[in-house]
């Protein structure tokens, strides 16, 4: 099965936010011949997307003709303080993380889910700068600081930017096995340690394992 993962895009949204579970999701499987996601870019018009620091990207597909997704990635940058205020963004998000296997929100992306109704008595997290801006806009959620990954079940959030990688890797690990998710992150050349509570970046993933399993709702 090939999952379809969508990852949203906008104007000054961080780089590493997005790029890091597109490089994720997109090399996994694909040095053992599989495909098992298939990764794609959407915004609100086909137009390009100027990223954190003016890079230009040029999406995939529009809100009018975005496929259906499996997993949709929100990430987050500057952006998002002012796309969580865009009607047209949060009816998106709303619509489609309500049809999609899993929700993965990067850094600020949580406040786009909050913002969206998405979050309401769930567990969260964001980046450390954003903790007390996502609880006011999310203030039936327990928001959580000093945790890597959250996981709610269908709905999983990270930390701030680097530790998008380190969701996007958990997830795989969800759905296709500790080993697959091991063996993308050693094409990555990412030290990824399954341990996402931790507050030292180097993550040890291993669910397996006796250590400190990701919050789960």
């Amino acid at each position: 099965m090939t999952r379809r993962v969508a990852v949203l895009l906008f104007d000054n949204v961080e780089v590493m936010d997005f790029a890091g579970p597109f490089e994720v999701f997109g090399v996994t499987g694909q040095r053992e011949g599989k495909r098992l996601f298939d990764v794609y870019t959407v915004a609100r018009e086909s137009k390009p997307v100027l990223a954190r620091n003016n890079l230009s990207i040029n999406p995939d597909y529009s809100f009018r003709d975005c496929p259906i997704m499996d997993i949709l990635v929100v990430p987050g940058g500057f952006g998002t303080r002012r796309e969580k205020h865009n009607p047209s963004v949060l009816d998106f998000v709303r619509q489609h993380a309500g049809q999609a296997e899993r929700v993965l929100s990067v850094c600020s992306g949580a406040l786009l889910l909050a913002r969206a109704g998405l979050l309401d008595g769930l567990q969260a997290t964001t980046h450390r700068g954003a903790l007390a801006e996502l609880q006011a806009d999310a203030p039936t959620a327990n928001v959580l600081q000093d945790v890597r990954i959250v996981d709610n079940g269908r709905v999983v959030l990270s930390a701030g930017v680097s530790a998008g990688i380190d969701a996007a890797l958990y997830l795989v690990a969800e759905l296709h096995g500790l080993e697959q998710a091991t063996e993308t992150a050693t094409y990555m050349e990412y030290d990824w340690r399954y341990h996402p509570n931790a507050a030292n970046p180097a993550i040890r993933l291993a669910k397996a394992s006796s250590e400190m399993a990701p919050h789960r709702q």
